[in-house]
């Protein structure tokens, strides 16, 4: 390393751009243990406060992307599409918008991660289908891709190395609320993960990272930019979380409602986020316009094609795929607890991250990595925003094993909800969508 960290520190606290061997050099020294996390957080927050330039972005990104495996995806067939979430409170969208744009042609060969805090993980809720296996080896992988069109594994222990080591380092210094810092976390993984295509799910509102919709858009013009200069067709949706998505949130419950909205028989606003999403993932694969791709979308549901690629993806994974057609097999928490109204009037507002607690804390979630997770818990929301509601009636049931963190819950849930006398609008489902072509904005 023949750069003096010292004076990298210096630089970019001064305001100067880092030079790509710069910015090269302090992934390889930081991932192979030359560089303290001392030095390392310093930079951190120099960046965090001075930024970064587009240039400065992309060699972050690429280097972070390059410190591990980058997987080589060109011995699958076809067009290989990736979507990420930026994460939020029951959603489940991955469940069913991997099926659909298999069902259409599309493969996808989806690394994801584990939930918490408030998020919830994909990989533990396929985990919560009785012997779906997550860790496959890269043969196994490509195989199951191969035969279904479709895969969904937990992230490579050596994919982007530096980026699982400097996240834990921002996640400590006060420094993950950075553009630059949160866009080249998310595209590295995705870059390395392989895929031709990438579609970001960016959320706004309370349950998300982002809380507004011009910060959201920001991240999202910042990532589809990172994702087109590595030579990867990238496109962004903005989507809302200032309410939960769906109605279930919890790990099984969660597989039960996508399987649900697979039949058809899903919620209004999770059924009309994953058309536009799956359509989105077809149109960057070149399967037509976005209006031809949300006709296919719907038709994959309709005809039950798209259900099926769920359940053939499940049987490749070593999952039971009786508890896919019949969902009442899957294991039940051993309580419930109904949430009544404690006043009469319409929800005016829901603090989604407060709802995504309250299934933490009856074992939905982790408070840190190590936690475990109760596969059953969690909550079934019965009124929304936007909703009237008459005093005593159910706005919610809780699921846990023991009944004594119920009144913890209870107390989170009905403190993350706001009532008004009057009509509420709700918010869009859909504010943005960010592409090569610049961003659209459809409120």
């Amino acid at each position: 390393m023949l750069m003096r960290m010292y004076d990298v520190i210096a630089a970019k606290r001064d305001g100067r751009e880092l030079t790509t061997e710069e910015i090269y050099d302090f992934i390889k020294g930081y991932v192979n243990g030359e560089i303290p996390d001392y030095q390392a957080s310093a930079l951190l927050m120099a960046i965090f406060f001075r930024g970064m330039s587009e240039r400065e972005i992309l060699d972050l990104t690429m280097s972070m992307a390059k410190s591990g495996d980058m997987v080589d995806l060109s011995a699958i067939e076809g067009i290989k599409v990736d979507k990420h979430s930026t994460g939020g409170v029951g959603d489940k969208t991955t469940l069913i918008v991997a099926p659909i744009a298999a069902a259409c042609g599309v493969k996808v060969a989806k690394m994801s991660g584990r939930g918490l805090g408030h998020t919830g993980g994909t990989v533990d809720k396929l985990e919560s289908i009785p012997g779906f296996r997550t860790d496959l080896n890269r043969e196994e992988f490509f195989d199951v891709v191969r035969k279904t069109g479709i895969s969904v594994i937990g992230q490579s222990g050596n994919l982007t190395p530096a980026d699982k080591k400097l996240y834990a380092l921002r996640d400590v210094t006060a420094t993950v609320e950075s553009i630059p810092l949160i866009a080249s976390s998310i595209m590295s993984k995705k870059i390395a993960a392989g895929s031709d295509c990438i579609l970001l799910d960016v959320k706004t509102g309370s349950g998300a990272f982002m809380k507004t919709v011009d910060d959201s858009i920001a991240l999202a013009e910042e990532m589809v930019k990172l994702g087109e200069n590595a030579g990867r067709r990238t496109c962004a949706l903005i989507t809302d979380m200032d309410v939960p998505l769906g109605k279930n949130i919890g790990n099984n419950l969660e597989v039960i409602e996508a399987v649900k909205t697979l039949k058809g028989e899903g919620p209004e606003d999770l059924t009309h986020e994953i058309l536009y999403l799956a359509a989105n993932m077809l149109e960057l694969a070149d399967k037509g316009s976005e209006e031809e791709c949300l006709a296919m979308a719907r038709r994959a549901i309709d005809d039950g094609s798209a259900m099926n690629k769920l359940a053939e993806m499940v049987g490749a994974q070593g999952g039971d795929t009786g508890v896919i057609f019949d969902t009442d097999k899957f294991e039940k928490a051993k309580h419930s607890y109904v949430v009544k109204a404690p006043q009469s009037g319409y929800i005016a507002s829901m603090d989604t991250e407060g709802c995504g607690i309250a299934s933490v804390m009856l074992g939905a979630g982790r408070e840190t990595l190590n936690s475990p997770i109760n596969m059953s818990a969690g909550i079934i929301i019965e009124a929304k925003t936007g909703d009237r509601v008459e005093a005593g009636d159910t706005l919610a049931v809780l699921y846990a094993d023991d009944e004594g963190l119920f009144a913890s819950a209870e107390k989170k849930y009905l403190s993350s909800i706001r009532f008004a006398a009057e009509p509420v609008k709700r918010n869009p489902l859909l504010y943005a969508k960010v592409s090569a072509n610049g961003t659209k904005r459809m409120v």
